[in-house]
């Protein structure tokens, strides 16, 4: 294979593995948010919950303030009681007497519930903290394996970089600026291998005459169809590994 055709399917291999990892870090962003997001939603729950739990508790004071007055009301009364002279009167405390006891039991029924909620509320503050816990616990993890992942991209990319410099101080400035041109104007994918006849890229049809010059790679040829430049790996060399534009 013509060295300068072998130097260009490496740089290709180069460039397209830079942007690679350039294109992963571009996304590491989002995944740092997600996780971010995933944290904000349990703490959001557990927020929820510690609400819930002090509107009840406020709620729970008030009963027991209507309950206190609600019982001093009845107290009274029953020292009323004793007071009264007239069978009327006392058959009015009595009355009144028996409407203040139906509310103590009925502001007790009241308080009675309120633990009961207390309890579950109680139960669901403990799952909810545990929840975030295991959820901080699970994303700090993640954000280490990210932060490892950006920091050997950023090395892998300074290697491609200084790989690329060396090679390119071996390319003839035509060659190189070839390579560049279509690189340019096609995302990128500035060279691609011929096989069966077609341009495996652009996947035109190759004239037999432009193929069979392909096949010996000798020498620079570029598609009619797309202009990248071509290549020809022979059957016995078809397991190594090629430039592609994914």
């Amino acid at each position: 294979m013509h060295p300068d055709l072998q130097h260009l399917i490496q740089l290709q291999d180069l460039d397209l593995a830079a942007d690679r990892a350039r294109r992963r870090i571009a996304e590491l962003p989002a995944a740092e948010h997600a996780l971010e997001t995933r944290v904000a939603e349990k703490s959001s729950a557990l927020s929820t919950v510690k609400e819930r739990m002090a509107a009840d508790q406020t709620a729970r004071r008030e009963v027991d303030k209507e309950l206190a007055m609600v019982q001093s009301r009845l107290s009274k009364f029953k020292g009323q009681l004793m007071e009264v002279k007239t069978n009327k009167e006392y058959q009015a405390m009595q009355k009144e007497i028996a409407v203040a006891e139906q509310e103590v039991r009925a502001h007790e029924d009241k308080l009675l519930e309120h633990m009961e909620r207390a309890e579950t509320f109680s139960a669901e503050l403990k799952t909810a903290e545990s929840a975030l816990k295991a959820e901080q616990a699970e994303v700090a993890r993640e954000q280490k394996l990210l932060a490892a992942e950006r920091s050997a991209l950023e090395q892998e990319i300074a290697r491609l970089t200084n790989a690329r410099t060396e090679l390119v101080a071996r390319l003839p400035r035509e060659a190189l600026s070839l390579f560049e041109r279509i690189a340019h104007g096609r995302k990128g994918v500035a060279v691609a291998e011929a096989k069966d006849g077609l341009c495996t890229v652009c996947h035109v049809r190759l004239r037999p005459q432009k193929f069979n010059d392909v096949r010996r790679n000798d020498t620079l040829t570029q598609c009619d169809s797309c202009t990248r430049i071509l290549y020809f790996v022979p059957a016995a060399a078809a397991g190594s590994a090629q430039p592609s534009d994914h």
